[in-house]
């Protein structure tokens, strides 16, 4: 338990804290939102909150969702983001948007995959962390390429190797048993996939590898927006995790934390 000269001290740490955070801003060493970040966690913007601890809290980046904002919208929150971490990760991005934060960052390095709709800009100070392990990214059909892209490029942010396996879907079994000896050199794997959703199953039966299944929204008729592949996978006979129908960004997030804990213990 605190005594009150403990608390006391304790407070006085935190005033020395924030005045030695007033003192950088007054100087010009520390940008008012970096300032923001320190004291709240985030930074404020007229588009909203930008979470610039998460990464540290999380060991995942903070994504700015496009979808459902304005092109403004996105670029100022991605100017905020910027300027607190470093980097922006905008996903579900129209070319609009796009568009917008790369007028809106100039001196970034931007990286756009349509594709996959995402966006990615970096300061020249920015790197990226490196992890000592291999996510394999595997696809039923070209058709999935977009929720697989979006899993890479947040993989690929958080510092993983990421490989790719293509357009082997359960259609012909030879396709996928001919890159068996990858899918089982991985650390981890994420298998998107539409229609019945039969692929993750498949290749968790084979490997002894965290699977973790994408559920696309292809195929067509009754349970083609991803609903049929989202159960197929829930009702998987063999071991593996599913994430909501298209979410790369959270299939790409837990696969990445996993290889950071596979990396910590190679680490160790």
């Amino acid at each position: 338990m605190l005594s009150k000269n403990d608390g006391y001290e304790y407070a006085s740490g935190q005033r020395a804290a924030m005045r030695d955070i007033l003192d950088a801003v007054a100087d010009g060493s520390l940008s008012p939102a970096e300032a923001e970040v320190q004291l709240a966690g985030y930074a404020t913007t007229g588009a909203g909150r930008f979470d610039a601890a998460r990464e540290t809290r999380r060991g995942l980046p903070e994504a700015i969702l496009a979808e459902g904002k304005t092109p403004d919208e996105t670029a100022t929150l991605a100017v905020a983001a910027v300027e607190t971490s470093g980097r922006a990760l905008v996903t579900r991005a129209s070319p609009d948007h796009a568009e917008a934060v790369a007028d809106a960052l100039p001196e970034c390095d931007i990286d756009r995959d349509a594709r996959a709709k995402t966006v990615v800009a970096c300061d020249s100070s920015f790197e990226r962390p490196e992890l000592d392990a291999t996510v394999t990214i595997v696809t039923g059909g070209t058709s999935d390429a977009e929720a697989a892209g979006e899993a890479a490029v947040v993989l690929r942010e958080m510092g993983a190797n990421v490989e790719r396996i293509e357009d082997v879907g359960v259609a012909h079994l030879g396709r996928v048993l001919d890159h068996l000896d990858s899918l089982r050199d991985a650390d981890v794997l994420i298998v998107a996939a539409g229609r019945e959703g039969a692929l993750p199953t498949v290749v968790a039966g084979l490997v002894d590898t965290p699977v973790i299944g994408l559920p696309v929204s292809t195929g067509y008729g009754q349970g083609g927006d991803g609903e049929a592949a989202v159960l197929g996978m829930l009702q998987s006979c063999t071991v593996l995790s599913v994430v909501n129908v298209d979410a790369g960004f959270i299939a790409g997030s837990q696969a990445g934390l996993i290889a950071r804990a596979v990396a910590g213990a190679r680490a160790e």
